[in-house]
């Protein structure tokens, strides 16, 4: 369902961390305000697409030297800009920021929206801190795009999604734990090191959006169905939803869990998305995970572990 300019009165807004492509971004008119991406010290935009540098090229590059390239958000001035154009078209303005756990755009965002109201006293902007970051917070622009096709307000479609971003998930693995823990992105992460070989940690959400470990199956097929029988307890009305996987240079396998969750689950719509460099610097090669919304995810992840652990077998 797309939005249309006659049930349409505020713009919601993405940077580049939420990995929305262009097909979404046009598809459920959301706007993109681009995150700055250094590679070799040149600053340019970060792209949400491969036209710069192919997948496999990024994440070889990637993987043979990680320093070579850097993010930052867009500064305060920028996001006014936006808002402002925005505002003075007579739009309301929803700003989805990656989690202010993880990076200061949420910070920014708010800097930017006081400046902004300073100049138009009457304007409706709002931020939300989706504590998400990558796929998951281009999940919530959809979903926030739906509501608003559907007749929602600015001020009720951020009630909702602010009420649900602790119910967004991930269940997913990752092959290479070392990019994420750099950056501050994986809780629990050193009981899982060295012993990667042959083994796919499974991870998920925490209340702040950083990934947790919750525990470990051995090989891709028991892997696969763990993660399977994980989002089947833990999804709620997937015949009404849309459903991401994301994966960094994992299509193959991505394809094949999109079509399993197809299967048993019959979603709305399954989507294969790339994660592109903004999110791609920080996650590295070897993401593979859903992204949907489920049971509110406990405060501990104590529910969640307790379900992984009956799936593998302790």
């Amino acid at each position: 369902m797309q939005a249309t300019q006659a049930t349409k009165n505020f713009e919601i807004i993405v940077d580049s961390t939420s990995d929305l492509d262009e097909y979404f971004r046009q598809t459920y008119d959301i706007r993109l305000l681009y995150s700055h991406f250094t590679v070799d010290g040149q600053e340019e935009n970060a792209c949400v697409d491969w036209s710069r540098i192919t997948r496999e090229e990024f994440y070889a590059a990637l993987k043979a030297d990680p320093d070579r390239f850097k993010t930052a958000p867009p500064s305060v001035g920028e996001m006014a800009l936006c808002m402002e154009d925005i505002v003075t078209s007579g739009m309301g303005v929803l700003y989805l920021t990656i989690s202010g756990s993880l990076s200061g755009t949420y910070e920014f965002a708010v800097k930017a929206r006081s400046m902004v109201l300073d100049k138009y006293l009457d304007a409706k902007i709002v931020v939300v801190d989706t504590r998400r970051f990558g796929p998951a917070i281009g999940l919530m622009a959809v979903n926030a795009s739906l509501l608003r096709a559907g007749g929602r307000t600015l001020e009720e479609t951020a009630a909702i999604i602010e009420a649900d971003k602790n119910r967004y998930h991930q269940a997913g693995w990752l092959d290479d734990l070392s990019y994420v823990a750099k950056t501050g992105r994986l809780t629990n992460a050193k009981a899982f090191f060295g012993t990667l070989i042959g083994i796919k940690p499974i991870g998920e959400f925490d209340y702040n959006g950083l990934t947790t470990v919750l525990g470990k199956a051995k090989g891709e097929k028991a892997a696969m169905d763990v993660l399977l029988a994980y989002v089947k307890a833990t999804i709620t009305d997937p015949e009404n939803q849309i459903i991401f996987i994301a994966q960094s240079n994992r299509l193959k396998q991505a394809e094949k869990y999109k079509g399993m969750i197809e299967e048993a689950l019959h979603p709305k719509a399954v989507y294969v998305k790339d994660v592109y460099c903004a999110c791609g610097i920080n996650v590295g090669p070897g993401l593979m995970a859903a992204y949907y919304i489920g049971k509110e995810i406990s405060s501990d992840l104590s529910a969640e572990k307790n379900i992984l652990k009956d799936l593998i077998g302790g």
